[in-house]
């Protein structure tokens, strides 16, 4: 089953602020610009291209305060699920949108492959690191925002070995924020 993760840093690698704020997302770059059909920059080409997603404990809880209708939710139809190994419900809001797992994200990837699955999207700085220390992302898609935060949380922890990223594809956009999608090689 095919693995990669869409997200967006600072551009000093941060993918939230130490309390886990995003907002510098909606404040970041030119906002007088008109990105006419790249407006979500492939956020909605990109999720429709997935059938499952799996997400950090932090993920789900982040998704949870934003307390968004079924019109607003970004995932559409796919399998959410979040990784935990303390939480046995799922916040209120997302009852019905994400379920639990807490165990190996091998045998994860495998049961869902099992079952049909063929993309998932992975979501959340814990988990993408170890989704690529256990070498299941195929390729990335990182959006870097014009800002540099001074503290933050990074978007990778400890990676075990080294990896390389081919194939580089960039985009810049009028808003100055800028994306580049790379497959991921293990060595």
């Amino acid at each position: 089953m095919k693995c990669s993760v869409f997200i967006a840093t600072s551009a000093y690698g941060y993918i939230a602020t130490i309390d886990g704020g995003i907002e510098w997302l909606e404040t970041s770059g030119k906002k007088d610009v008109d990105l006419g059909q790249n407006a979500d920059m492939g956020f909605d080409s990109y999720v429709a291209s997935v059938d499952c997603m799996i997400m950090g404990r932090g993920c789900m809880e982040k998704l949870a305060s934003f307390n968004l209708t079924p019109e607003q939710w970004p995932y559409g139809n796919i399998r959410a699920i979040a990784l935990s190994n303390t939480e046995k419900t799922v916040p209120d809001s997302l009852v019905g949108r994400v379920e639990l797992y807490s165990g190996d994200i091998s045998a994860l990837v495998a049961e869902l492959e099992s079952v049909g699955f063929k993309h998932a999207y992975i979501d959340g700085g814990e988990i993408i690191t170890s989704f690529l220390n256990a070498k299941l992302i195929n390729e990335m898609t990182i959006t870097q925002a014009p800002v540099l935060l001074g503290q933050g949380k990074r978007l990778f922890g400890l990676i075990q070995e080294n990896i390389k990223l081919e194939n580089a594809q960039a985009t810049a956009f009028a808003n100055d924020f800028v994306q580049v999608k790379y497959d991921v090689v293990y060595i």
